[in-house]
């Protein structure tokens, strides 16, 4: 079977100034290097699967954070740059792109060889997400360049956590796997 690449919450409330959960430019610097795997991943056949936050207005997330990408809202869709490679989309209300969604039952479906997963937050959603599916017996792996955070000292605990607790396996760049 192909690989599955989850791309999670590159919507525009993360990725786009004047949001309040806004993860800033070091964010925005990921966004050609998720275009660039997923035209890798595509021309190899893989599955692309958007995961997106997606809240309702009252969401008890909010009691942590600010309101952020309510259903409906401009700040809940996937940013131009990547939109025309959202062929499949599923919303998401937790850090899980697991928890109360479709994913589970696609994947099952899909009988991915290996999950490959980008986007943001390194830290939350992402971290909680490769945790689901390694829980769940699936090969991952973590495109490094293409995941970010609002804190890179956070950003490199989630990419070591995800590794050495988790099991996942972290892509490095092509320039670094040729070097490095």
């Amino acid at each position: 079977m192909a690989n599955v690449v989850l791309v999670i919450d590159m919507v525009r409330g993360f990725l786009e100034p004047d949001y309040p959960l806004y993860c800033g430019g070091s964010a925005r610097k990921i966004i050609p290097l998720v275009q660039r795997l997923l035209e890798e991943e595509r021309a190899n056949g893989s599955h692309i699967i958007f995961l997106c936050d997606h809240h309702a207005p009252d969401d008890l997330e909010f009691q942590m954070f600010p309101p952020h990408c309510v259903a409906g809202t401009v700040e809940a869709e996937i940013i131009p740059e990547l939109v025309t490679y959202a062929e499949e989309v599923i919303p998401k209300t937790r850090y899980s792109a697991f928890y109360g969604t479709s994913l589970e039952e696609r994947l099952r479906a899909l009988k991915p060889d290996k999950i490959i997963v980008c986007g943001v937050c390194s830290d939350i959603c992402v971290m909680h997400t490769v945790a689901d599916a390694r829980n769940r017996d699936y090969n991952v792996e973590v495109a490094t360049d293409a995941v970010a955070t609002f804190d890179e000292e956070a950003h490199r605990f989630a990419l070591q956590h995800m590794e050495k607790i988790l099991g996942a396996r972290l892509m490095a760049p092509a320039e670094e796997q040729v070097s490095g």
